[in-house]
This record gives C-alpha cells, structure tokens and sequence, in this order.
C-alpha cells in the first residue's frame, strides 16, 4: 500500500504508484491522511519517522506492506543522535517504511523518490545495506547518492527474487 501523508501531491503519489506496480500488481494507493498526533517534533519542525512507522503498520493487515509518502523533513534516532535528519526509514524486515523529499535533490527530485520508495522496501522486505556503490541499497552515510545508483546489484536483486519481487 501506498500511504500519502499530509499534504503529500496526488500527482506525484500517483507516479510512485504506477512505477511500484510494475514489481507488485497488487500494490494500492490509499488517499491522503494527517500525519500521527504525536510524530510531530517542534524543536527540529521535523516528524519522527519511527513514530509515523509506529501508526501506519497499525492500519494495515498482517499481509500488508505500507509505505509512507511526505513532503516534510522526517528524523530518526541513530548512535547517540537523538533526531538525525533522514530521507527514509524502513525497519528489515518490517510491514511499513516511510520517505520524504524533502532532502532530494530539485533537479532529479522524481528519479531519486523513488530510488528512495525502492531502497526503503528493500529494507522492509529484509536487506541490509549493500556495500556496492552503485547499489540501490547503498548507506546514504549522511549525503544523498541517489544519482549514483543505478539498480539493485546481482545478490541484492537475487535476494529480492527470492521474495518474490518482480525485477527485470
């Protein structure tokens, strides 16, 4: 499922569902909702991205995957960081993830969310980060690589395979 957030653009949640359903015909998109009451962080004007995860996994089935689609800046705790800014979180494996392009680059903003949407249900369906640069699943290590990356490598696109993914 594909779960816009606040004011998150139809067109635009439109296009990530089209591109997704060419590797899962069963994907859904759902209309917009209000980000979780309590995800929202004043001090950094930011929305936690565990919290969000929290709330949409709990409005799926148990053979659902969600993912969160958002325009704001969201964060996560990571090392002794308690609100790093993130462009995604997804847990591996896990029922939900959630994006925001909101650190995308403006000129290829389009391509890099959804390398993003894919690198973030990567996670979700069980892979860690790939080593490979060019690599979809690659550690962003605090920057934004998106216009590096290419595909999923050999074993990353052979594990997704096995999950059942349709990769060409």
């Amino acid at each position: 499922m594909i779960q816009p957030l606040g004011n998150f653009e139809i067109k635009q949640s439109q296009k990530v569902f089209t591109e997704i359903k060419t590797i899962n015909p069963n994907v859904v998109l759902r209309q917009n909702i209000d980000f979780p009451e309590k995800s929202f962080y004043k001090l950094r004007n930011r929305y936690r991205a565990d919290s969000i995860i929290k709330n949409l996994k709990n409005s799926i089935g148990s053979d659902s995957v969600i993912v969160g689609l958002s325009h704001f800046d969201i964060s996560t705790t990571k090392n002794n960081i308690k609100d790093w800014g993130v462009m995604g979180l997804g847990y591996m494996p896990g029922k939900a993830c959630v994006v925001s392009d909101f650190r995308l680059s403006k000129i290829h903003r389009n391509s890099q969310f959804y390398k993003l949407v894919l690198h973030e249900l990567g996670h979700r369906a069980g892979l860690p980060h790939c080593k490979i640069k060019t690599c979809l699943m690659r550690d962003a290590e605090g920057g934004n690589p998106l216009n590096e990356e290419k595909d999923f490598c050999k074993s990353c696109k052979s594990f997704l395979k096995n999950k059942g993914w349709q990769l060409i």
